[in-house]
Order: structure tokens, then sequence, then C-alpha cells
């Protein structure tokens, strides 16, 4: 409720300290000048805490209602389901019992439901079982629980439960999140405090000797040591009521509100560019920020893969225009035409759906998407023959095998394999390939070269390869897996996910202003090199290292690129990086596997579109485009926020400074001073600043 925020702001060292004085300025006060005369300087600091606090109060409260909402909308996650007669895609909060939800390899389960129709599927049960071991559904043992994630195979799924009447939903209510820590800011702004706090207690102490020392001259040279009168007791009274105004003086009562005003105002400015910072002290923490350590799919690049170069016919093809369609078109003969497109579409987990709004869109994984829609763009060219076939076996994409296979019965009889995957395990596979006239011609010793120099080739271009080839069967065991060898090759293809706008400009503004950007990535050093120099990140004299390599070197040996890198070694830099060359260091991350080096890093940002949940939890700010760019933004924010506090405390600690030495000064010279003035000048630096 908005009263906790009230309570958590009069934490504040800084307040507590004034509350302190205000409670001995009253009890003085109406000791020395009665009421309501000697209640004017308490009430004046009191109401200048209640300012601070309520300001405070109600700006984190904003804030909390914020985070909630953009908190259910980052939990927004869309899956794909079959609801009125049609795949359709939806928001996992708009899921009912009854509709029939997709899974496929890397989806979380969104609800508790039983297994209808499916192909090989594994799911990892460890979130809600503990248990390591990944268990096999199907019609015998049909139930899915929500929280457990697809490890293996395709599914369809009819859901019983959903929201908190799931298991996991069950499970997740009986837990409460813990506390935060104390923020870096935090602890650096009451570190400042505590020692204002000492500086005028030394000058109270100082100022309150030096009265009495006056005070007991005096009346020792005047009526003597021995006598003593109730007007003495009231001088000791006011004496030490001077001494408490020195305090207060001392003290920057603004500077707690000035701080929040300037965190909350970065914040909202953040919101705005598309960044969500779940903890204020992060704005500071990224200003900072002297490394960065990014991904490259999805924020250097735009993850939404496209095909960009083809190899097919021993040709060697650029696909980005639509001439060089035309020219793929008159250089291979139908029957060449019409096995590619029917291994394209047989042989995909990617479909077409038409939408509410009668918009067609295309549904699968990137890679899948970026070669069926490239499929599509073929259909326009030419006629193809009948594909009308029919599936007999489905083999779906395997992380370990690094492919997929359909077994198809051909309209004329017979039965034809396709397989797709990662072009060194099905050029391995095939002994024959096709040629310009769709005729089938051994895989000699020098068209196998040729085919790996240009797999080289196209990974060197960042472009990820995947081939396609056939194999014609005329009989098959039901129970046996795809042939692992007799194939023919088809096609490979280039895929590339496009470098995002603005990414190079982004990255040089970070050289610019200091921060070293180191790109870690899962993908092959090739594509890790061409991307890293695309952007502007691998420079004549940087270093790319593969991940194996890298754990063995020394922490000295660091620099820009890490390829084929594993979660911990990401952890491994991010510790080396902080500990032997005391950087801040910033990290990205999207996957449940980034979460330990988001948690290690000063700061964690977590993809606001592809991040997992736990990616997200860990993190201080979520990215909501997935853009490196808004990165850059955050780090501008950050520093303008760093200068902004610095400059704030440096105005306010010279205003105090100033008017704690007046009120030294007259104090010991006078014996009066002006508290009320010392927490309203105080107070007016804080709305100037």
């Amino acid at each position: 409720s908005f009263w906790m925020f009230v309570w958590d702001a009069l934490q504040d060292t800084t307040l507590i300290i004034l509350m302190v004085c205000a409670l001995l300025s009253v009890v003085v006060g109406l000791a020395s000048e009665g009421w309501p005369k000697g209640m004017y300087d308490g009430l004046g600091i009191i109401l200048s805490i209640l300012l601070v606090v309520m300001v405070t109060a109600a700006s984190d409260y904003k804030q909390s209602l914020q985070f909630k909402e953009l908190d259910n909308e980052k939990k927004n996650i869309f899956i794909h389901v079959t609801r009125d007669g049609g795949r359709q895609k939806i928001s996992i909060f708009d899921l009912v019992v009854g509709d029939i939800v997709h899974l496929s390899i890397g989806d979380q389960v969104p609800a508790d439901g039983l297994f209808i129709h499916g192909y090989s599927l594994l799911i990892d049960e460890s979130s809600l079982s503990g248990e390591s071991e990944p268990v096999y559904t199907s019609q015998d043992k049909p139930f899915i629980l929500a929280g457990t994630k697809v490890q293996d195979g395709s599914a369809k799924m009819i859901v019983t439960a959903v929201g908190m009447r799931t298991e996991w939903g069950r499970l997740m209510s009986t837990l409460s999140e813990g506390g935060e820590d104390e923020t870096p800011l935090q602890v650096k702004l009451n570190g400042v405090a505590t020692i204002i706090g000492k500086i005028g207690l030394v000058f109270a102490t100082l100022t309150f000797v030096v009265l009495m020392t006056r005070f007991l001259i005096d009346k020792g040279l005047t009526v003597g040591l021995s006598n003593w009168y109730s007007t003495d007791a009231l001088t000791i009274v006011n004496y030490f009521a001077t001494a408490v105004t020195i305090i207060v003086v001392a003290v920057p009562e603004g500077l707690p509100l000035a701080v929040t005003l300037s965190l909350a105002f970065a914040m909202k400015k953040l919101m705005n560019d598309k960044a969500l910072v779940r903890h204020l002290a992060a704005c500071e923490t990224m200003g900072s920020a002297g490394t960065i350590c990014t991904d490259k799919t999805g924020t250097l690049t735009t993850n939404h893969m496209v095909v960009d170069k083809i190899w097919i016919a021993e040709v060697s093809k650029s696909v980005t225009s639509n001439s060089s369609l035309e020219e793929l078109n008159s250089a291979i003969s139908s029957s060449a035409w019409s096995l590619l497109l029917q291994g394209i579409f047989e042989n995909t987990s990617a479909e077409v759906v038409k939408g509410s709004d009668g918009k067609q869109t295309v549904l699968g994984t990137p890679t899948e998407i970026a070669i069926f829609e490239y499929g599509l763009s073929l259909q326009g060219y030419r006629d193809a023959e009948d594909r009308s076939c029919t599936k007999v076996k489905v083999e779906p994409f395997n992380s370990v095998k690094k492919k997929m296979a359909v077994l198809v019965s051909l309209p004329g009889g017979g039965h034809r394999w396709f397989c797709k995957g990662a072009s060194e395990i099905i050029v391995e596979m095939c002994d024959k390939v096709i040629d310009q006239d769709g005729d089938v011609i051994p895989l000699s010793d020098d068209r196998r070269k040729n085919i790996t120099d240009t797999i080289n080739s196209f990974a060197s271009d960042a472009l990820r390869t995947l081939c396609l080839a056939f194999k014609d069967v005329d009989e098959f065991d039901e129970n046996a897996d795809s042939p692992p060898n007799g194939f023919t090759l088809i096609i490979i293809f280039g895929i590339k996910d496009p470098v995002r706008p603005g990414v190079k400009e982004a990255v040089q503004s970070c050289i610019t202003a200091g921060i070293i950007v180191r790109m870690v990535t899962g993908d092959n050093i090739n594509t890790a090199k061409a991307i890293a120099k695309e952007c502007g990140i691998l420079t004549d004299d940087g270093i790319a290292i593969e991940g194996p390599d890298f754990r063995n070197k020394s922490p000295e040996e660091m620099r820009d690129v890490m390829a084929r890198s594993l979660p911990l070694d990401k952890h491994l830099l991010v510790t080396n990086l902080r500990g032997m060359f005391q950087e801040v260091v910033a990290v990205t991350g999207d996957g449940t596997n980034d979460a330990p080096a988001l948690h290690e890093a000063d700061i964690g940002l977590a993809m606001g579109i592809a991040g997992t949940e736990v990616a997200k939890e860990n993190a201080d700010v979520i990215v909501l485009d997935d853009n490196f760019t808004t990165i850059i933004n955050v780090a501008r924010w950050g520093r303008a926020v760093y200068i902004n506090i610095q400059k704030f405390v440096q105005f306010q600690l010279t205003v105090n400074i100033v008017a704690l030495v007046i009120n030294f000064v007259s104090a010991c010279i006078t014996g009066v001073t002006n508290i009320i003035d010392g927490v309203l000048l105080s107070l007016l630096c804080s709305c100037c600043g």
C-alpha cells in the first residue's frame, strides 16, 4: 500500500538524523520559549521531512503501479493454438480450457493439458519434480504440466487447467518474494549522510563547548560559579538548542528528494526509449559501465532470418532481389524446380495461417520461416508440378542429430525421404547431387570439395547454412529412423539474420564514450567474426576466440569476441572482468542459461521479446524492443543521472557548508542561530537543483 512506501521513505539515514533533531528542537524550544513559539523550529524541520517523505513515497508508489502493469505485460507470452477451427496466435492470458496448444522444441508449457498428437515429445519436468531426466510423453503417458519445457519433438495438447489451478500455479502460490538489498546508490548516499552527520556533530559539540566556556567565564567574573539561578538553566538549554541547530544546518535535507526525482525522471524517459528499469539505482550503475558483453541474435541483429544466398545445380546465387529469382528460374529445369519446392513445403514445421483480419502470416521457427518464405516467393515464377504428397512419418528437428526428416508417399506411387539440417551433417549423408536439368549425378570428390568451400564461404559472410536432400525408397520400416546415407543433395541455403539499422553507429558511440563492446555468442566463429566486423566490434587488432580456447586462456588474453560459448563462459568472462580488471560490466541475455551472468554483472539487461522469464527476473533493465541502440540510450541516461546527482551533491554541500560556517561563527560570537533559515535554504537548493 501507499503507507508502506511512506514507511520505507522514513528509513533514510538523513531523515532519521533530522527527525532526532526535530524532537530535540521541540523539547528544548518548549522548555526555553514555551508554547507556541517554542514549536516553530521543530515544526519547520518536521514539515521539511514530511515534504521529502510524501514526494518520495508518491513517486515510488506510482512507479510500483507501473511495474505491476509492465510485469503483466512482460509475462504476456504469445502461443499458437487451434481455436474456432483454425490456428491462431493468442496471449497466454487468453488461454482457456479446451484450447489445443501447439508445442515445439524450447517452448514452455503454458497450462496443464493432455497429449493429443505429436512426434517424439520429450518433456523436461525438472522445474516441478526436480528430476533432471526428461520424460517421454505419448498417448500412454498423456499428462503435460504447466511450467515444464519441451526438450525435443513437437505435439498438440488440449488444455485442462490454466493459471493458479495448474500444478505450477499451486506451487507458485506457496512462494513469496524476498526483500531487496540496499542498492549501491543508496549505500553511497547513506555514506555521505553519515559523514555529514558526523561533521555536524563535531561542529555542534564544538559550538556547545565554546558557548559554555564563554558562559562559565562570564559567570565566574561577575557573580561567581557558586551562585546559580533559574535563568542560568534556561541559558544552557538555549545553548543546547543552538548546537542542535548546527546539526540540522549541516544535514542536506533536500538530497533524498533530489536523488529520487532525478532517478524517477530518468526512468520515465527510458521507458519512452523502450527500456524498463526494474531497479532505480540501475540508471546510475549503467552510466558507470565500462564494458558491455552483448549477445548477437536479436540484439545486434533483427532476429528475422531471410535467405540471402543459395547453391543449387553447382551454381551459387544471391537471392536478395527479384532479378536474382528470375535468373534462377531460367537457370534450372522444371523437374529440379518442382523437387526444390516439394522439399521446402513438405519438410517444414512452418505453416501459413490467416488472421481474423484476413492477413496471412507464416508461423514457425525463424529458420523455418526464412526457408518457407523463400519457397513462397519461388511459387510465383513457375507453376510447379503436383506436390500433393501424403506425410507418412515425421522426424522433428533434434538438437543432437541437427536435422529433421519427413517420409512422404508420392502421387505416382513410391515413397520419398526429405532431410534438412546442418550442412556438415547432410553433405556427409549424400553421395549424389542434382544438376541444372534435374538429373541425379554422382557426388565426386571435386564436387564435394566445391560444396565444402561454398559452405565455408557462406559462413564467412555471416550466413547460417542448411542443406536439403532427398532419397527415393520402395520400402520402409515404420519403427526405423530415416536412412543415414544414400541421399541426393538438392540445395544449400545461406540464411542471414540482418544487422539492425543503427547498430554500427551505436557501437561507434560506445567506443567514443570509452565503453568496450564484447560480443558473446553461441554461433560459429566465422559467422561471429563477420557480424562483429559489420557492427564495428571486431577491429583489426581485436581477437575472436572460441569457448574451448577461451577457457584455457589467462584473463589478460580476453578481447572483443567469443564464439561457440557456453553460458558458464559468459559467467567466467564477467567474473574476471569485474574481479581482476575492476570494470563495471553490463551483460545482455535472453535465455534461462544467461541468468548466472546477468546476476553476476553489475547491471543485467534482459531482452523483452526474446528473453525468458528467468532471464528477466535476474535482470536490472529489460530492453523491450531487443535493440542494441536502446542499451546505448540506457548508458547515455545513466551517465546523465550520475553527473546530475554529482553536481547536485556538490551544489548542496557547498550551500550547507556556508550555512554551517555562518551559523557556527554566529553562535560562537553572538550565541544566536536561525534554524528555519538553514532548513529552508537547503530545501530551496533541492528545488533549484
